[in-house]
């Protein structure tokens, strides 16, 4: 058995409840393997857990992402000592040492600093599935993504493009405009400047309305997103960075012609080992070979991994933001 330190919620509620404690990780049992921890990703889905928007019962270790090395193997896994590997999806990432199921690692190529792999695996595969299973993206759509700068959001943005597609990226401030515009965003807005943020998106498309919306602010942006599609789009609402949206009448989907709205979450679109491979080593693989861009917006020890929470519930950051064990 090791000794680790670990990122725990003790109770729900916000990030000043966090806390490092010590724990002891078992030997792996048969199909898992134990890491060495690199670096773990931050996330709102750690956000909804640790507020109890998604019930876990507390104590628990937080963080749902991370990369690192292999240095202990339980019988039967297909993987090595010594193998740099990646996850999402494994509840308790946020410490030195944790013990993950093999199936649910992705291998890291070579020359791939283990940081982006960390940093790319959640929102990396997020993005994937968005804009390849949820609303496949084709040549001549028109997009149009919030919070651009984001770590989804610029995923997002060099996904969308790749593929032919014309992005409206909006974001707060001048300097995350930049990044999108940077990232290949055809057209950029400010929605903290726009009275009518639908009215912008609309001018911006010629007035057609735009055939995907991809949503993770939330709240703040149900409304505008709705009024921004054209007849028959669809609003992909995958994250409530700024709340949760209230219940609402679904008849509004009809008389904005026939809306469809989808609340999607990355479990679902990893139902196989094959489809994570798919997704995760696609997403690895663009960046070992540079059509991918990841940005690192921050780096934390877990000690100040409440500064970190903060920060991306205020959404006063751009990029990804790790913790450091």
């Amino acid at each position: 058995m090791t000794r680790t330190a670990a990122l725990t919620v003790p109770s729900h509620g916000a990030a000043q409840v966090l806390a490092i404690t010590q724990r002891v990780v078992p030997e792996p049992g048969p199909g898992e393997a134990q890491i060495q921890v690199c670096a773990a990703g931050v996330n709102f889905i750690d956000v909804y857990q640790r507020q109890g928007i998604y019930p876990i019962p507390t104590p628990f270790t937080i963080g749902s992402e991370g990369a690192g090395v292999v240095v202990a193997v339980g019988r039967d896994a297909p993987v090595q000592i010594g193998q740099k590997v990646a996850w999402a999806m494994h509840l308790g990432s946020a410490a030195e040492i944790v013990n993950v199921p093999a199936a649910q690692l992705v291998p890291v190529p070579d020359g791939l600093d283990l940081r982006i792999a960390a940093a790319a695996m959640l929102q990396g595969m997020t993005a994937h599935y968005l804009v390849n299973s949820t609303y496949a993206v084709r040549p001549g759509d028109t997009a149009l993504v919030h919070a651009a700068a984001g770590g989804v959001g610029q995923l997002l943005v060099q996904l969308i493009t790749a593929k032919g597609a014309r992005v409206i990226a909006t974001a707060g401030d001048p300097h995350k405009l930049a990044i999108a515009e940077r990232l290949g965003a055809h057209v950029t807005i400010d929605y903290r400047r726009e009275p009518d943020l639908a009215a912008a998106v609309r001018a911006a498309s010629a007035g057609a309305g735009v055939d995907v919306v991809y949503d993770g602010v939330g709240k703040d942006t149900f409304d505008a997103s709705l009024h921004s599609l054209r007849p028959r789009g669809m609003l992909v609402l995958f994250g409530g960075a700024s709340g949760q949206v209230p219940p609402f009448d679904i008849q509004r989907l009809n008389a904005a012609g026939s809306l469809y709205l989808t609340r999607p979450t990355l479990g679902s679109y990893l139902r196989d080992r094959e489809e994570l491979l798919w997704r995760g080593g696609e997403i690895l693989q663009a960046l070992a070979d540079g059509s991918l861009h990841v940005e690192i917006g921050g780096q934390w020890p877990l000690r100040e991994a409440a500064a970190a929470y903060q920060a991306l519930e205020a959404r006063a950051t751009t990029g990804k933001l790790l913790l450091i064990p």
